[in-house]
C-alpha cells in the first residue's frame, strides 16, 4: 500500500492514538519523532495549518489530526481488526463520541485542571456533568466497541491514562466510583487490556514530563 510514515511526539496521547491502530493493523511504518519545543521543517511543510502532531504520510501525502488519521487508516486497509463497526448507523454513533470528547469534554477537563479555588469547583463539575453522558453509553458494556476496543475507546485513552497522572498531580478528584462508576469501570478494564497495556508510555516518564508541564503541581 506504498510508503507510510508517522510524525509523532514521545508521551502525545493524540501520537499514540495512531500509533496503536497501526500496530493493531500490522502496517509497517516509519516513525519520526518530532520535537514540539523546535518544531521541524518537515512537521511545518506538511502541517501548516495546526503546526502539530500526529501527521501522517502516505505515498508522500499528509493526513493531519489524530481521529481523522484513525478513519483515513480504516478506510484504507482492511487488514487486521477495525476500531469501527461495520453497520453505519453504529459508526455514526461511534464518530459522533470519540468527537464529543475531543470538543466538548476535553476542553472542560482542561479547564478544571488549570483553574483554581471557586472557578476550578465550577469547572469540575461542569466536566462531570459532561461525562456523565459518556458514562451512560458504556454502562453494562465492556468497552464503547464492546467487547473489544473501538474508537471511542482510543479516543477516550487521554482520559483513562494521561489525565490520571495530571489529576493526581494537580490534587484533583475528577472521574470517581460514585460521581462516574461506568467510566471507572472501563478506564479500569481499558488500561488493563493487554495490547493497550503493554503499549502504554512509562508512567513515571511521564509524570516527570508533566511535572514540568505543571510545575505547581500536588506531587513534588
Amino acid at each position: 500500500m506504498g510508503e507510510v510514515k508517522l510524525i509523532g511526539a514521545w508521551g502525545s496521547s493524540m501520537t499514540w492514538r495512531v500509533q496503536m491502530l497501526l500496530k493493531m493493523k500490522g502496517i509497517e511504518h516509519e516513525y519520526v519523532e518530532e520535537d514540539l519545543a523546535n518544531k521541524s521543517p518537515l512537521l511545518l511543510q506538511h502541517n501548516p495549518v495546526h503546526k502539530k502532531v500526529p501527521v501522517l504520510l502516505h505515498n508522500g501525502k499528509a493526513i493531519a489530526e489524530s481521529l481523522v488519521i484513525i478513519q483515513y487508516i480504516e478506510e484504507t486497509w482492511e487488514n487486521g481488526p477495525s476500531l469501527l463497526p461495520k453497520n453505519p448507523y453504529d459508526r455514526a454513533v461511534a464518530r459522533f463520541w470519540a468527537k464529543y470528547f475531543d470538543e466538548t469534554c476535553l476542553p472542560a477537563i482542561l479547564k478544571a485542571i488549570k483553574t483554581a479555588g471557586e472557578e476550578r469547583e465550577k469547572a469540575k463539575e461542569e466536566a462531570i456533568e459532561l461525562l456523565k453522558f459518556l458514562d451512560n453509553e458504556v454502562k453494562g458494556k465492556k468497552f464503547f466497541g464492546g467487547d473489544t476496543i473501538g474508537l471511542v475507546d482510543i479516543a477516550l485513552s487521554f482520559g483513562a491514562y494521561w489525565f490520571d497522572i495530571i489529576l493526581e498531580l494537580v490534587g484533583l478528584e475528577l472521574i470517581t466510583k460514585d460521581k462516574l462508576p461506568n467510566l471507572c469501570q472501563w478506564i479500569d478494564e481499558f488500561v488493563n487490556y493487554s495490547f493497550v497495556k503493554e503499549n502504554l508510555p512509562d508512567r513515571d516518564r511521564l509524570t516527570h514530563v508533566f511535572k514540568v508541564m505543571f510545575p505547581g503541581s500536588a506531587a513534588k
